[in-house]
């Protein structure tokens, strides 16, 4: 069995993020292994955004500053917890994203949380987490936030 030394944590800076973040922590300092965040900035409006809509992209644009200063803060507030933790904010369709981070990371393991979406949400929207464990080049560690 492969040894396990980067993980890969999706974070959307929802109301669980902290709890997501402590679990990612812990498993890293058990294993040893490094971790590297993730948090994707979807497109406020993709259908404005293909016609230049200036207001979307400055919308997106403050956006992507305000998860650049959460990210910062995950950093700075776990440091200590996960040395050469590292995190990264990106634009784009989330599943995609996130797959192609871990790609790029070589990760052994993503750790990923569920917001428990049922019914027409989750028929519509679908679940990132789940799109991501079918995706996924290595295993994928799916936790629930509510139940921690």
């Amino acid at each position: 069995m492969k040894e396990i030394t980067q993980i890969v944590v999706p974070v959307d800076f929802g109301s669980h993020t902290d709890k997501l973040v402590e679990f990612a922590t812990y498993m890293a300092s058990k294993l040893g292994a490094k971790l590297s965040f993730i948090h994707v900035n979807e497109s406020s409006a993709l259908g404005d955004m293909m016609m230049g809509s200036p207001s979307f992209r400055d919308l997106d644009e403050q956006r992507q500053a305000k998860a650049e200063q959460k990210m910062a803060h995950v950093l700075e507030d776990y440091g200590a917890k996960c040395p050469g933790c590292t995190g990264d904010v990106v634009a784009g369709d989330a599943v995609d994203e996130i797959v192609a981070f871990a790609k790029k990371q070589e990760a052994d393991l993503i750790i990923i949380s569920t917001h428990g979406t049922k019914g027409l949400g989750k028929i519509l929207l679908g679940s990132v987490a789940e799109r991501v464990v079918k995706r996924a080049p290595c295993p994928t560690l799916t936790i629930n936030p509510f139940e921690q």
